[in-house]
């Protein structure tokens, strides 16, 4: 089973259709017990970063997600969902995260237009078997105005914005996070989502 982790910032309902399409079954939630028997894990998000852990808080999903996070569970962040897995945000104020992959996420200071909204290509930086159906170049769908700052034995994937290196794919053993929107990412982000599919059983 697939939990879609709902705390009151995610595009759900196109989440949930893409992991449909790919013919999983997710189940939107913020039930521990379900999330608790789930085989893996996907943290959507649109909107800021304090926001987004004040209501993990609230929901009372930190200590779930960190269970899941030391069984090995495969957990997959999307856009807000990736960045608040680092140490740190600054959006707003410097806000904790949850600590899963090592860095900050911090505001794109850059010579080009924010929000960061178009198609971009992917650069690989590391083998990894999200990669697995994606070629490298192949464009994806960012919106965001904040990027993750974060060594590259994290960075599994980079896309170029003017001069700037954007964070587009990272991992940390089976927690994993993408900057852009797979959900809207047609084939490309379809196959991104088939190579999660293989990393959990259902």
């Amino acid at each position: 089973m697939l939990a879609i982790i709902d705390y009151n910032l995610g595009n759900l309902k196109s989440v949930y259709g893409a992991l449909k399409r790919i013919g999983l079954d997710p189940i939107i939630t913020r039930d521990q017990d379900v999330i608790r028997q789930a085989d893996g894990i996907v943290l959507p998000g649109v909107g800021a970063f304090p926001v987004a852990m004040e209501n993990l808080k609230k929901y009372d999903l930190i200590d779930v997600l960190n269970e899941k996070k030391e069984q090995g569970t495969p957990i997959l962040g999307i856009c807000l969902g990736m960045q608040i897995l680092f140490d740190w945000g600054y959006e707003v104020e410097k806000t904790a995260g949850l600590g899963f992959i090592p860095g900050t996420v911090e505001f794109m200071d850059i010579d080009e237009k924010i929000p960061h909204m178009g198609w971009n290509q992917l650069h690989f930086n590391q083998k990894h078997p999200l990669l697995k159906y994606i070629n490298e170049n192949e464009d994806v769908y960012f919106v965001h105005s904040y990027y993750a700052k974060c060594d590259p034995q994290y960075l599994v994937a980079y896309s170029d914005y003017g001069k700037a290196n954007i964070t587009a794919i990272v991992a940390n053993k089976n927690v994993m996070g993408c900057q852009f929107h797979p959900e809207k990412s047609g084939t490309v982000g379809q196959n991104l989502l088939k190579a999660f599919k293989e990393m959990i059983s259902c």
